[in-house]
């Protein structure tokens, strides 16, 4: 999930399996709740309950807490937020210096605690969503957030019980929501995008850079599109609930001048609190009316109050908060070095941005329509749970890289000792700069002590922050960040010195995560260590410093303890190549020194000098605190609903014995007996058992429940049995009938043995048996009385009935299935011998119709033969007797024949002459033409 966590308001979206992308709705059905808790009564709420509650009673309800998270009591921030809030009592925390709220003599609450039972309560919106326990989450801060504010809101998460994935600043979810759905219109080139976010509490103007970029995952390179954080400018005060309470100060001024009570108006808490929720909705209205009347009842004294408002009128007393409008873009612009003519689009978001003097305003400086093609309450927690996506486990989504970047630098000091020409020590303080402004984040940096060999101390500070006024100097609290403590130096460097290694500095791992957070990760002293190597052995003996540094590296734990391991491996190697040597005189080796890179972990401590983090014992005590405050809270739900389930069944109870199946089915003692125990349970209800424990509520039902379950349950048994009995009938007379079929079925269909039809017919008859017999005996019974007959009797008849049937009818598929399937496995097995059949008549008849055809060739060849033989006595004869008639013609024929075979022999002497032989009978090869 996702928290977009404001001033004023707080969004939840949610991704989860089979759940896309959306915001939860609270138990209103609301798209965002107040962030707001309040305790009246041992009673905690938190939203529209709460600001309920506070309207009345505004000492008990706690909001717009978010500006001061990681705040000291004397910041600016805090000393503005007494003033717009005088009802509240804050106090020092006596071991941070930040406030905690007085709710009562022995009870405070500190910001980060009151903070993390609204994340919490975000927790439990998105778990009731999706029906699914959430744990994992993106959290939104404002992008001017410093270190210790950060640090809080992580500490309230902490106490919440939350996994955070990461921080997200809120213009970055903003950009990235806008640039998520718009893949496609993202490319090579750059397009800079300026949001105006106006929220409750702050402006901010952030200037994100669209482009995509070819990145290396895994040794795969892809083109993702990637937003990068350019500029950023910002007012911390300016929002919605400036002008909202410019508006409530207003309607408090009108409200003195009618004079319809002595009274102040503005010393009570709760009139101030009447007019300010009115001024909130007077806001609202005013954006889209000229004017409108507002009416407030019971302002102070019971009076009621009734006035016309103009627009015209709101913007005058906020005439100088409008002012202060175009200053974020302004310092936006100087803060990425660009001008507003490069600017490609502008988008406003925030509830803020919705006051037309607003938009006019903003729309001068930009000298175009403005964007409002992103949902200006919604875009920041749908930019964060599409991050929270990305980052938690069992999702995977398009990726889209977000480079948030640096808003304070931040820089090092250390002290060093100079010589200094007239050859005395003096002390020096030397700065470098870590993270400057504007550099992208998350990132990691490396910086490197040369000149220390013992203990010492360096802290890390925020860097030149010239361009901030001296109030938001104060209020960022842009000034010392941590001490960090570094030992084991001195050990160190004794023990290597001896050794004889050579030392290459102190090398301090910063980095800035997702979260923008900084943490010194590890420090260590690096040494260069001289060993001697076989340079046949050694792999790559020309390689890199790089590569040197990767094969030499070592921890300290590892150090000490392979270091005689080390030589014995190269008196092995020693005595290994002599041996080669012996074995083959012209392969020799040479052996050569190598440096090798020697890191041994040092001990720091790091000590937060903004806000110190909670110790142990205060984060156990305020975890303790807000369990208490959970586990009471569950206790309350859990006797409430006791208590209206005990009151619910007296009233059920009571209003069922008047009705008329329950006066039968009881006698009037019965009837006495629970109306008595009734009324006696009703009274001590609201006399003196209304906060008793929910055990005694269990006790107490289950008494009442003991003597009315039963009437309960004889009415429920009149009530059902017609039905039960009709069923119980039908299912007779469908066995009858099953069994009936069974025994008068053709042979072929007899699926069952003569023992089961007579058990089932057996079986029909007892149950027909048993229900004249008990049907006669609950007839006889009075109503009052337990039945003869129950519903329960007749369930287990019916079930076995039906148990039995079901047996039988799934025998007669099963043997029904398996005759079908033999008489087709016959039928395939006779179409397949009558097929080879067939098969083999045709080929017995091909044979015989081929043979029969040769046999006709040679008959042909025999007649041919024998009719030449003929012919040529024909011809002698033909000649011999002149009477034939046909003698001249066979005459002519036998001319014609005698050409045909003179053509055929020339031809054929023709083929054999077209041959020609290629190479003698030796070759290998012959070619015909």
């Amino acid at each position: 999930m996702s928290i977009d966590f404001g001033s004023e308001w707080m969004k939840v979206a949610v991704v989860a399996p089979g759940v896309p992308m959306e915001i939860a709705l609270n138990k209103e059905s609301k798209r965002k709740t107040p962030a707001a808790v309040s305790f009246r009564n041992n009673e905690r709420t938190f939203g529209e309950d709460a600001l309920t509650n506070g309207v009345r009673f505004p000492v008990t309800n706690f909001y717009y807490l978010l500006d001061l998270l990681g705040k000291k009591i004397d910041n600016p921030i805090v000393e503005l937020y007494k003033t717009r809030f005088p009802f509240y009592t804050i106090e020092a925390d006596e071991e941070r210096n930040t406030i905690v709220f007085r709710y009562d003599e022995e009870t405070t609450y500190s910001v980060e605690e009151l903070v993390g039972q609204m994340l919490g309560n975000a927790r439990d919106l998105a778990a009731a969503h999706t029906d699914q326990r959430i744990k994992d989450c993106v959290i939104t801060v404002p992008p001017f957030f410093n270190q210790a504010e950060r640090r809080a809101i992580l500490t309230a998460a902490q106490l919440s019980g939350l996994k955070v994935l990461s921080l997200m600043s809120s213009n970055a979810a903003v950009a990235l929501n806008h640039g998520m759905f718009r893949r496609k219109e993202i490319n090579s080139t750059v397009q800079n995008i300026l949001f105006y976010d106006l929220g409750a509490s702050s402006a901010t103007a952030t200037i994100a850079a669209y482009q995509s970029v070819k990145t290396k995952d895994r040794g795969y390179s892809e083109t993702n599109p990637q937003v990068t954080i350019l500029g950023m400018g910002y007012d911390r005060t300016l929002g919605g609930l400036e002008m909202q309470l410019r508006l409530r100060d207003y309607l408090a001024a009108k409200f003195t001048a009618v004079k319809k009570t002595s009274n102040d108006v503005y010393q009570s808490p709760r009139a101030m609190a009447k007019l300010f929720k009115e001024a909130g909705r007077l806001m609202k209205v005013l954006s889209a009316n000229s004017e409108h009347v507002s009416q407030v009842e019971g302002v102070l004294d019971e009076e009621d109050f009734r006035v016309m408002v103009k627009r015209e009128d709101f913007e005058s007393v906020c005439e100088d908060v409008f002012q202060r409008i175009r200053a974020p873009v302004d310092s936006a612009l100087i803060s990425a070095g660009m001008d507003i003519t490069t600017i490609d689009q502008f988008i406003i978001v925030g509830g803020t941005t919705r006051v037309p003097r607003v938009q006019s305003l903003l729309q001068e400086v930009w000298g175009h329509e403005l964007g409002k093609n992103i949902n200006t309450d919604e875009a920041a927690a749908m930019g964060a749970v599409y991050r929270a996506a990305d980052l938690g486990q069992g999702f995977k989504v398009k990726k889209f890289h977000v480079k948030e970047s640096v808003v304070f630098p931040i820089e090092v000091d250390f002290e060093r000792e100079v010589e200094t020409q007239e050859g005395t020590k003096v002390t020096k303080t030397v700065k470098r700069s870590l993270f400057p402004t504007g550099n992208t984040y998350p990132q990691k940096k490396v910086m490197t002590f040369n000149k220390h060999n013992s203990d010492f101390v360096f802290s890390v500070n925020y860097g030149n922050n010239e361009h901030l006024s001296k109030q938001e100097t104060r209020a960022a609290s842009v000034q010392n960040v941590s001490v960090v403590l570094v030992k084991g130096v001195t050990t160190a460097f004794k023990k290597h010195k001896e050794e004889g290694n050579e030392a290459k500095g102190i090398k301090a791992h910063f980095s800035m995560d997702d979260s923008g957070v900084l943490s010194l990760v590890d420090m260590e002293a690096v040494f260069e260590k001289t060993v001697v190597v076989d340079e046949a052995t050694t792999t790559a003996s020309t390689t890199g410093s790089e590569d040197e540094d990767k094969a030499g590296e070592t921890k300290e734990n590892q150090t000490t303890e392979t270091e005689p391991n080390q030589s014995n491996n190269n008196n092995k190697k020693e005595e290994k190549d002599n041996k080669e040597e012996d074995k083959d005189n012209n392969k020799g080796s040479v052996m050569k020194e190598k440096q090798v890179i020697v890191k041994e972990t040092l001990n720091y401590t790091v000590t937060y000098l903004d806000i110190p983090d909670l110790t142990p014992d205060s984060l156990h005590i305020s975890k303790k605190k807000l369990e208490d405050i959970n586990t009471a809270e569950v206790n309350r739900r859990e006797r409430e609903s006791a208590r209206n389930t005990l009151e619910s069944y007296i009233m059920d109870a009571q209003d069922r014995l008047y009705q008329q199946e329950y006066e039968a089915a009881t006698t009037e003692q019965e009837r006495e007996q629970i109306r008595q125990l009734c009324t006696q349970l009703d009274e001590w209800l609201y006399e003196e058992g209304f906060e008793e424990a929910t055990s005694v509520y269990r006790v107490k039902l289950s008494e009442l429940m003991s003597l009315f379950e039963p009437v309960k349950d004889r009415v429920q048994q009149h009530r059902d049995r017609p039905e039960a009995l009709q069923a119980l009938m039908d299912m007779l007379n469908a066995s009858s009938m099953f069994v009936g079929r069974a025994r008068e079925a053709p042979q072929e269909q007899q699926f069952f043995t003569d023992v089961e039809v007579t058990a089932i017919d057996k079986l029909i008859v007892d149950t027909q048996k048993w229900l004249e017999e008990k049907s006669e005996l609950q007839s006889n019974t009075p109503l009052w009385e337990d039945p003869k007959l129950t519903l329960t009797d007749i369930g287990e008849k019916w079930s076995a009935l039906d148990r039995e049937i079901k047996y039988l009818i799934n025998k007669a598929k099963i043997v029904k299935a398996k005759k079908d399937r033999e008489a087709a496995e016959a039928k395939i097995k006779e179409e397949k011998e009558e097929k080879e059949k067939k098969e083999k008549n045709k080929k017995k008849t091909n044979q015989t119709e081929k043979q029969e055809k040769q046999d006709e060739e040679v008959i042909k060849e025999d007649v041919e033969k024998k009719g030449d033989g003929e012919k040529d006595e024909t011809v002698s004869s033909n000649t011999d007797d002149p009477l034939n008639i046909f003698q001249e013609t066979d005459q002519e024929n036998d001319a014609e024949a005698d050409r045909r075979k003179e053509t055929e022999e020339e031809e054929e002497k023709e083929e054999e002459e077209g041959v020609e032989e290629i190479g003698d009978e030796d070759s290998s090869e012959h070619t015909e033409l």
